[in-house]
């Protein structure tokens, strides 16, 4: 191997048994502590937020040596969320049924109140909907107020 390498093999034999260099072993200090806030976070978090996390724990180290780091190691945040499957809206609309059976003209009055939705465009200061039919029953019971008045 030495000979493919071409190194003397008493310069091999002195570096495998020369211990790691001060930033070979503060990396994997780092890095250990970085593995640990990273499960910690539940496998979510980034560089940035993990250099956060090292910065709370009194670490001192700029982001640029995590992001290194944390590529070396194969830490990668997680990027988005998967959605569950859900109904969209809330719970399913009662339906009445048909009481009056499309016979609109009653004997008395105040037996059947029939009311209309109309939507419109809006336009500022309006809401859209309009409730015609109730708008003409109460304009209708006022009138029959107003006469009843007159009368008395």
């Amino acid at each position: 191997m030495c000979r493919c390498l071409r190194i003397q093999p008493s310069g091999y034999y002195a570096w495998q048994k020369s211990p790691l260099s001060q930033r070979a072993q503060e990396d994997a200090r780092q890095t250990e502590l970085i593995r640990q806030a990273w499960n910690d976070s539940g496998k979510v978090y980034g560089y940035r937020k993990l250099h956060d996390d090292l910065l709370d724990h009194g670490e001192t180290c700029c982001p640029n040596r995590v992001a290194r780091l944390t590529r070396l190691a194969g830490i990668n945040a997680q990027i988005g969320y998967k959605r569950r499957p859900s109904s969209y809206g809330g719970k399913p609309s009662l339906a009445v049924g048909n009481t009056l059976g499309r016979q609109f003209d009653v004997a008395a009055p105040d037996r059947a109140w029939v009311t209309d939705i109309t939507y419109s465009a809006p336009r500022p200061g309006w809401s859209g909907v309009h409730m015609t039919g109730m708008q003409r029953r109460k304009e209708e019971l006022n009138e029959c107020l107003a006469l009843c008045c007159e009368g008395a």
